[in-house]
């Protein structure tokens, strides 16, 4: 009875959890997408090359971040949501105030190369030297940030991480279209300076979650009091074994955390020079703007759907490390089948929902463009195995399986490189894309075989609702594309205001049949619990 209250405590956790790191992300990929309306009709004709030269810049500034964090934020929530359950409150915030201390000193190296080593990273190209250094603000103060998140997520409380996000994205966003139309409509400036303003937003924005953050913690000590006065304080845990503990467990953090970075880095430094060895004659900057429609274009707008599946798995990690550090193997199996439902049950419908609106969508963002269309449509589907891939690699980070992560994400790199040069030369600009996605497929694959062989996480439960699911996002998209096609010949795709239009319905189509057909069916409380029960017995379908 103990165990089962547990199990139903933990999957309320997850959800909670789920819900507010879910709020934060989707709210700030949301404002992280709406700007773009206004700022890439203000670079006027540069807008693709801007949005090329955007995309470069955070590759190479996400990948720093990942390093100079060190995978500590992820590290600190797990080890002292580890602590906590083992009632040891006192070292878990020693473990914090390390942590700490180790984040501004790699902020400030990480900073330094970023700033000095502009050149060679932008593959010499002059124009995105002052870009990249404009970031390296950021990589200074981003550390700190990102440790306060990994406290308050080692607690279970993603609240703080969440609204945080939101005042981060708010004050980016005011800053970078206060610039960019300041640069291009008023001064009539060059494009090369407003993506550098724009790109020295990540830093302002930060300023102002670290406030938020800050106010938090202030709050949460007097909570802690009263725990920490009844902590076991059994163990004995020395300064030295703190801080590397910290770095043992960053390090593998820091390689699986870049695991789509690095995907997305293949394709910048390659796509262009192995689309040139047999397109001869095509202009530097087409090629440019073409790697801006999936580099940039496509992948904003992805993102939005994926920042879901990342925000599941951020609240897995410590729910699964408790559980491991308790040895309660039935908990694993059950977390792991929780957080894969979870996933699947919001992404999939978002993924083909997106896909059957991929025109109007499109058009709303950049204005009218068939070879963007086409690019968004095939990334939707990408989606599915990105979020999939962030959701199994937070599971065997949970689970203290590293080694195994990191494996399976090099085997998949390794994949994605040999298949690279065949499928861009085969499918032209969707070629990357393609070659993503059977790297990601082969990743996914070895996970899920490892949590079977190892945790004998036991599939069927989860295998027959991921056919519910499927089964009614596939009706949705149906339902939605036919929508869409037929809306589409009284309203035009092709102009702004009425492709918002045609999105409005298309959604709408969407959310009631997936919504209906997972409410009648009970697949949608299931999953989401009894919680769902009241909506059904109001819209009486029970």
């Amino acid at each position: 009875m103990a165990k089962t209250k547990s199990q139903s405590n933990s999957q309320a956790q997850l959800l909670k959890g789920s819900a507010w790191m879910t709020f934060g992300s989707i709210l700030s990929r949301i404002l992280g997408a709406i700007y773009i309306i206004p700022w890439y009709a203000w670079m006027g004709p540069y807008g693709n090359l801007a949005n090329s030269l955007t995309a470069k810049s955070y590759n190479i500034y996400s990948l720093f971040i990942i390093i100079s964090t060190a995978g500590i934020p992820g590290a600190i929530a797990k080890q002292i949501a580890k602590y906590n359950a083992l009632n040891e409150y006192g070292v878990g915030q020693r473990l914090f105030k390390h942590g700490l201390s180790l984040m501004a000193v790699f902020g400030i190296i990480s900073a330094a190369c970023m700033y000095f080593l502009a050149l060679p990273l932008s593959g010499y190209n002059p124009q995105e030297v002052p870009v990249i250094r404009s970031l390296a603000v950021a990589v200074l103060i981003i550390p700190i940030l990102s440790i306060l998140r990994g406290y308050f997520q080692g607690f279970n409380n993603m609240m703080p991480s969440a609204m945080s996000q939101f005042v981060e994205q708010l004050a980016r966003v005011i800053w970078m279209l206060a610039t960019a139309y300041i640069i291009m409509q008023v001064q009539h400036g060059n494009y090369v300076d407003a993506v550098t303003q724009s790109n020295l937003a990540a830093a302002i924005g930060a300023i102002f979650a670290i406030g938020m953050l800050l106010w938090f913690y202030l709050r949460q000590r007097r909570q802690l009091r009263p725990l920490l006065a009844h902590s076991n304080n059994a163990l004995r845990v020395s300064t030295n074994s703190l801080l590397f503990e910290i770095i043992q467990q960053s390090i593998p953090f820091i390689i699986i955390d870049a695991g789509i970075n690095i995907f997305q880095l293949v394709d910048q430094y390659t796509f262009h020079p192995m689309i040139a060895s047999f397109m001869h004659g095509v202009h530097y900057n087409t090629i440019e703007s073409w790697y801006a429609l999936f580099g940039l274009n496509a992948n904003k707008l992805i993102m939005i759907v994926v920042s879901l599946a990342t925000s599941m798995a951020v609240t897995a990690i410590p729910l699964l490390s408790a559980a491991h550090a308790r040895r309660d193997y039935k908990d694993i199996s059950k977390q792991i089948s929780n957080t894969l439902e979870l996933f699947l049950f919001v992404l999939m419908p978002a993924s083909l929902g997106m896909a059957a609106i991929a025109k109007p969508l499109y058009t709303i963002f950049y204005g009218p463009d068939a070879l963007g269309v086409k690019v968004l449509y095939l990334f939707s589907f990408t989606a599915i195995s990105l979020g999939l891939f962030t959701v199994l690699m937070a599971i065997l980070q949970g689970l203290d399986e590293n080694m195994y992560a990191i494996r399976y994400l090099i085997i998949g790199l390794v994949v994605k490189s040999i298949f690279q040069y065949p499928m861009i030369r085969l499918a032209k600009v969707y070629g990357p894309l393609l070659a993503t996605n059977i790297g990601m497929l082969v990743v996914i694959f070895c996970a899920l075989k490892h949590l079977k062989v190892k945790y004998r996480f036991q599939a069927d439960r989860t295998m027959r609702r991921f056919i519910g699911i499927a089964t009614f996002s596939i009706l949705m998209f149906l339902a939605v594309s036919l929508t869409v096609k037929v809306a589409g010949r009284f309203i035009s795709p092709d102009m702004r205001f009425s492709a918002m239009i045609l999105c409005g319905l298309g959604v709408l189509a969407g959310v009631v049949v997936y919504g209906g057909l997972s409410l009648k069916m009970g697949l949608a409380e299931r999953i989401l619990g009894s919680r769902i029960t009241r909506i059904t017995q109001k819209l009486h379908l029970n």
